[in-house]
């Protein structure tokens, strides 16, 4: 760790107080930024709470507890955790101790190429350890912190260079499932990797044309598998199946759509590709713990 950086200064900007209304944090990025990035040594918890910032745990001393739906992490020194946006959190910290805690607009990203299979590796909130992710553990770490010295050194152009940094952790990521871990489970590679790219590619179509009628079957036939092995491959890729994912990147377009607020609730959905507003308002309720119109009002601040 870089003793000589200045790790309270980077943030006299903010406000001193987090902005939660519910469950739901405004995150309060750096001034003029998309990006907030805490020194954390306070022995305090935080109740279940979720916000729209991609955010990532990287503890320096000793180790940090987090809670993600049913599931619970203590992650150490040398450890990350990423928890995708959207996601329900507790944090609880120890006596003592320090961690680094990564704020990022992850919708700057969000029209890119593979940005897709990105997040839906993002979604499933990895904890990067050597025993978990052998390949990357290490770069990733380097990676963060390399962003952490960038911020705290508070250099000109700094937003350019971390942004950079994260594009290459996120391509990181994605080749890592490519040719590290995906790969090696099937003793056929090529014809694994042709597999990949198929639904790697599908996800991209997806991306674009969410609005549109799109079915189990039709996206079967478009990549050339029976819907039965489509199914199967598509949840082994993904972790979810075809109409969760559809579902989850319509919200994440419905969010965004939300932060314009001449656009009606009825259109929001209508433009996200929801057949009607019942649905839309239910799915919406289920995983982001709000209505739509209440999300809007909760994150009027942000927009």
């Amino acid at each position: 760790m870089d003793i000589s950086l200045d790790y309270y200064s980077a943030n006299d900007d903010w406000a001193g107080r987090r902005d939660i209304k519910g469950a739901c944090e405004a995150v309060q990025y750096h001034a003029d930024s998309s990006i907030r990035i805490w020194c954390n040594e306070q022995n305090v918890d935080y109740d279940p709470h979720w916000h729209t910032a991609l955010e990532i745990i990287m503890p320096d001393e000793n180790y940090y507890d987090v809670e993600l739906g049913e599931t619970s992490y203590r992650i150490y020194p040398g450890d990350v955790l990423f928890i995708a946006p959207g996601e329900k959190h507790r944090l609880a910290a120890p006596p003592s101790g320090r961690r680094f805690i990564f704020l990022f607009d992850a919708s700057l990203f969000v029209n890119m190429k593979g940005w897709p299979t990105v997040m839906t590796l993002i979604s499933c909130s990895p904890h990067i350890t050597k025993e978990t992710y052998p390949q990357i553990s290490d770069e990733v770490r380097q990676n963060l912190v390399k962003i952490r010295d960038e911020y705290f050194g508070m250099r000109e152009y700094s937003e350019f260079t971390i942004c950079s940094l994260m594009l290459s952790l996120f391509a990181r990521f994605g080749y890592n499932y490519l040719y590290d871990k995906t790969l090696s489970r099937n003793p056929d590679i090529s014809r694994q990797k042709e597999q990949y790219l198929k639904i790697n590619n599908l996800l991209d179509y997806i991306n674009v044309h969410y609005a549109e009628s799109l079915n189990l079957e039709n996206m079967a036939a478009h990549v050339g598998f029976s819907k039965f092995h489509f199914s199967r491959l598509f949840k082994q890729y993904t972790g979810f199946t075809f109409n969760g994912y559809l579902n989850h990147q319509r919200l994440k377009i419905a969010e965004a759509l939300l932060a314009d607020r001449s656009i009606s609730i009825t259109e929001v959905a209508l433009r996200s590709g929801f057949s009607s507003i019942s649905s839309f308002n239910r799915l919406f309720k289920e995983t982001r713990h709000c209505t739509p119109k209440e999300y809007r009002n909760l994150n009027h601040k942000m927009f």
